[in-house]
């Protein structure tokens, strides 16, 4: 699966494990991605992760993603509610 900024992964190593998040960025190179909650880890201060320490749901929030990619302007608070979202649903 392919990561685009807006993805939703869920970190499976370390003390964030089971947690979930959104990507920052595309890549930062093979082995390492951005990746934000809103919550423990802001966007001011993202978090650099290993690939293969991070599932990919498939998942795009459409909303986060469109801003990320345009450049504008993104708040803790909305990735937080996004996530919380997609915890309500399942």
């Amino acid at each position: 699966m392919s990561l685009v900024p807006g993805s939703v992964v869920i970190s499976n190593a370390g003390r964030d494990k089971g947690r979930k998040f959104i990507t920052l960025a595309k890549e930062v190179d093979e082995n390492y991605i951005y990746i934000s909650d809103g919550n423990l880890r802001k966007i001011e201060n993202p978090k650099k992760k290993k690939l293969k320490h991070v599932i990919i749901t498939g998942r795009v929030i459409e909303k986060l993603a469109i801003k990320l990619e345009q450049g504008k302007p993104l708040q803790n608070a909305e990735i937080f509610k996004e996530i919380r979202k997609l915890d309500e649903v399942v």
